[in-house]
């Protein structure tokens, strides 16, 4: 069984820039821990956008641009970046909240082996749950999993919210 870890997004922008948190720092040492301990393959997202953010669909409704690729706020938070270091990851850039690319990226890394898909990130309510939603959508039988202290949401109402629609769709939080 490959175990494969997914980080979504633990970018400076996400934690303490733009539209960083408290919530999205506090769980940042969990994630790295996570990272640490973590013995299988890695997937590592990025949200990516462009100087033309706020002439995009998404920019239009979210006007606050985060993670322009090529500014700091596009760069993994240092500890997360300390803890992959050693590991060996596969980064995936994506346009929008999920990643389309992911699933045959992993599909390729596994064949018809079988597969368990852990998620951690942010945001809980936005990228993680699109993407452990698409992750679910294209390996049904695989187990797909959160690690709700390794997430964190918008706010904590919506982070928990993420996690409940997650649990609707067969996805364990842990």
């Amino acid at each position: 069984m490959k175990d494969i870890l997914v980080v979504v997004d633990m970018q400076k922008d996400f934690i303490d820039g733009s539209l960083g948190t408290k919530e999205a720092d506090k769980i940042t040492a969990n994630a790295a821990e996570r990272i640490r301990a973590h013995e299988g393959e890695i997937f590592v997202t990025y949200d990516t956008h462009f100087d033309n953010y706020l002439e995009t669909a998404e920019g239009k409704k979210l006007p606050v641009k985060h993670c322009i690729k090529g500014t700091p706020g596009w760069e993994l938070d240092s500890r997360i970046a300390e803890a992959l270091k050693t590991k060996k990851y596969t980064a995936v850039e994506k346009l929008t909240f999920g990643s389309t690319k992911l699933p045959g990226l992993i599909e390729e890394l596994c064949g018809d082996e079988e597969k368990r898909i852990t998620l951690i990130g942010l945001c809980t309510d936005i990228c993680v749950v699109s993407n452990a939603l698409i992750l679910k959508a294209n390996f049904p039988d695989s187990e797909i999993s959160v690690d709700a202290d390794c997430c964190a949401g918008v706010t904590p109402e919506l982070h928990q919210s993420a996690l409940a629609v997650m649990r609707s769709c067969q996805i364990d939080t842990v």
